[in-house]
Parts: C-alpha cells; structure tokens; sequence
C-alpha cells in the first residue's frame, strides 16, 4: 500500500511550532543543514519537528494530498483540513455491516434496558403517589373533623374565659342546631326534587329515544325515494343549522361591537355629533334618491295631465262607489236598528212573566239554602224536642201505672168492706 502514496516534502515550522506541507510563508526563512533520515524509516519519509527544534524528515501520509487543502501565504487562507489518522478500510464487506448493526443493536438494547427501568421506576413512584394520594384524603379529612373540633373548643374556651351564662351557651347551641336542622331540611327537599327532575329527565329521554327509533322504523318502511328525500333534507337542515350557528355567532360578535360603539359614542359628545350628521345624510341621500326616481317616472305634461285626468275619473268612480256601499251599510243599520227596538219591545213584553217566574225560583232557592243552613240545628231541635217528649210520655206512663194500682188496691179494699 506504500506504493500508492506520494511521499510529502518537509513541512516547514509554523509560528506556533507546527509543520506544514507546502512552500513555507515568506515571514519564515527555511531551516539550514543536512536533512537526517532516521533509521528504520523507509525512503521518502521524515520526522516532523518539534517546537523550535530541527525538522525531521518527511513521512508517509495515511491519506492523500489534494492541492485544494494546500495553505496559502499570510494574505490568504489559514491551515488546512487534515484527514483521519490512521489507516481506514478500503472495502466495505459483509463483516463491516455487521459491525455496525451489532454496534447499533447494543446501542438499543442499552437504550431500551434504560428505558425500561425509568418505566419501572416511574410505576413505582406511581403507586407510591396513589398510596400518598389516599392517605393525604383521608387525612385532610382527619384535619377538617379535628379543625371543627378545635374551633369549638375555642368557642368554649372563649365563652369560659368571658365569663358567660350557660343560658346564652345553651341558647347558641339551639340557635345553631335549629338553623342546622333548617339546611338540613332544605338539602333534602333540594334532594328529593333533584330525584324527581332526574327522574322526569330520564322520562324525557326514554321517550325521545322511542319518538327516535319509531321515526327510525318509519324511515325504514319508507319507499327508497323518499329516504333519499329525507336524507338530503337531513342534510341540508344540518347544513342549515351550522350556517345558524355562525350566523348566530356573528351577530354576536356584531351586537358586542354595536355596544362597545355605542358606549364610545355615549362618551364622546363628538361623535354622537357625527352620529347625527350621518343619520341626517342618509336621510338626504335616501330622499334625493326617491326624487330622481319619481323625476324618471315622471313624463312629459300632457302625459302626466292626461295621467291625472285618468287618476280623477278612477277616484271619481271610487268614491260613487264607497258612497253606494255606504247608503247601502246604512239602510241596513237602520234595519238592524228596527229589529233589535222591535226585540227589545218584545222582550219587555215577556219580561213581566219571567221577573214573576224569577222571583219565585229565587224565593223557593232562599228558602232551599236556609233550610239547608239552618238542617243541622232543626235537627238538633227536634231531636232534643223528641227526647224531651218520650221523657214527658215515660214519666205520665209511670205515674198512671202508680195511679192505677192504687185504684186498683182502694177497689179491692172496697170491695172486701162491702163483702163483710
């Protein structure tokens, strides 16, 4: 292989001690004397010298020169690339790739083994966080219990340390636990309706998701034309309903300008002047407008005469006409009129009887109600009235059973005198 190379001239000594190949600078005389070739050294090669020290002799370079890297003088570029060192592989064969991909899969397998361990590391900590996790819960509510617990100790400890009554202690406590009871009872009447609205939700949704698939069934026994139908209908109302969205939006973001205009307009007397000024020109401007289009309508004079003439004869005809319709109206008003004086005469002449009939309906429905009023009490009279006599009727049996028998004993003594 060492007949490929070139063999390099001696590199002369730059400013910082280091050879270079090529012409030395013009700031640098070359150095005199013999050139000594080491031993061992094949031909053509040298030895590079040190700093400030001789120049050894020139060897054979691993790579080859190309004149493009030579360095130029002062004026110029500065050094040169300088190749690998070392000799390098001149073919590439089967056990170079081989390398390589050995080199490259240890290099993954390394980079995976990392990996791995920083995913098992990252579990770790990760279970070692929920377990953290559920302990700070649990404890946080530890803390509020003994928090409360606190607080009121320090109610006491206040309370005892002011000197207060237990009356006002105890009236507290009612006064706490009544409200107490107050916000318990409104969260569970909150609660309960919450049920019942999710309950009525959940109604609401079983019957949509029916109304839905019965539609859905009707969809389908539909004949293929009108599916297609419904289904470009469909499709158009969805289109249609985000065009309303983006409309909606933009007239939202209209009506938040529109405000923030006006309110900059409310703020500044300027342009509420300019606001005016511009009302006051479309008014103009849409007023001169319909001018030059009546001017383009208009005709010339016997036109626009004979125009009117036509326009008089049709209002002429018109009024004949509402002027018949309204003779017309009034004959009937009057008509009407006559009817209902004649009905009203009628009805004054039936009137009598039906106040008579009135009156008495009204009289038996007094009475019905006062009778209805006043049952109960009657009852209770009668009642007491009844009891009253069946007491008269048993006392006047008694007594005439007690008169009886003592007529019936004077009989029988008489009876037994007038025997003897």
């Amino acid at each position: 292989m060492a007949s490929n190379h070139k063999p390099s001239a001696a590199r002369p000594v730059s400013r910082g001690g280091i050879g270079l190949t090529g012409r030395p600078p013009s700031g640098i005389r070359p150095p005199s004397g013999n050139i000594r070739v080491a031993t061992g050294m094949p031909p053509g090669t040298a030895r590079l010298g040190s700093r400030g020290g001789p120049i050894g002799t020139v060897g054979v370079l691993s790579s080859q020169i190309r004149v493009a890297d030579r360095p130029v003088t002062q004026q110029g570029l500065s050094g040169m690339k300088t190749g690998m060192k070392g000799p390098q592989r001149q073919i590439l064969d089967k056990s170079y790739y081989l390398g390589l991909l050995r080199s490259k899969i240890s290099e993954l397998t390394t980079e995976i083994n990392k990996l791995q361990k920083e995913i098992e590391m990252y579990n770790q900590e990760n279970s070692v966080y929920l377990s953290y996790e559920k302990r700070a819960e649990t404890l946080a509510v530890e803390i509020k219990e003994f928090q409360g617990q606190l607080a009121d100790y320090n109610m006491l400890v206040d309370k005892l340390n002011t000197n207060t009554e237990m009356e006002e202690v105890m009236n507290d406590y009612n006064m706490l636990k009544a409200q107490n009871d107050r916000e318990t009872q409104s969260m569970d009447i909150i609660f309960t309706e919450r049920q019942a609205k999710e309950k009525q939700i959940r109604s609401v949704e079983e019957e949509t998701e029916q109304e839905k698939q019965a539609a859905e069934g009707i969809i389908k026994n539909m004949p293929p034309e009108k599916q297609v139908k419904y289904i470009e209908m469909k499709t158009m109302n969805e289109k249609l309903l985000q065009e309303l969205d983006t409309l909606q939006q933009q007239l939202d973001s209209l009506n938040m300008k529109k405000e923030s205009l006006e309110s900059e307009i409310a703020h500044s007397q300027v342009k509420q002047e300019a606001v005016l000024l511009h009302e006051k020109l479309y008014e103009l401007e849409s007023h001169r407008d319909q001018m030059i289009a009546e001017e383009k309508s208009m005709g010339s004079p016997m036109e626009e005469r004979e125009r009117l003439l036509k326009q008089v004869k049709e209002d002429n005809q018109e009024i004949a006409s509402m002027e018949r319709q309204l003779t017309d109206i009034k004959e009937k008003i009057n008509q009407l009129n006559e009817e209902i004086r004649q009905l009203d005469m009628d009805l004054e002449e039936h009137q009598g009887e039906m106040n008579q009939k009135y009156k008495e309906l009204k009289k038996r429905e007094e009475n019905m109600d006062t009778f209805i009023e006043t049952f109960e009490e009657t009852k209770n009279q009668e009642l007491e009235r009844k009891a009253q006599i069946e007491a008269n009727i048993v006392a006047l049996l008694e007594h005439c059973s007690r008169i009886v028998s003592v007529y019936s004993w004077i009989y029988k003594k008489w009876s037994y005198w007038k025997v003897k």
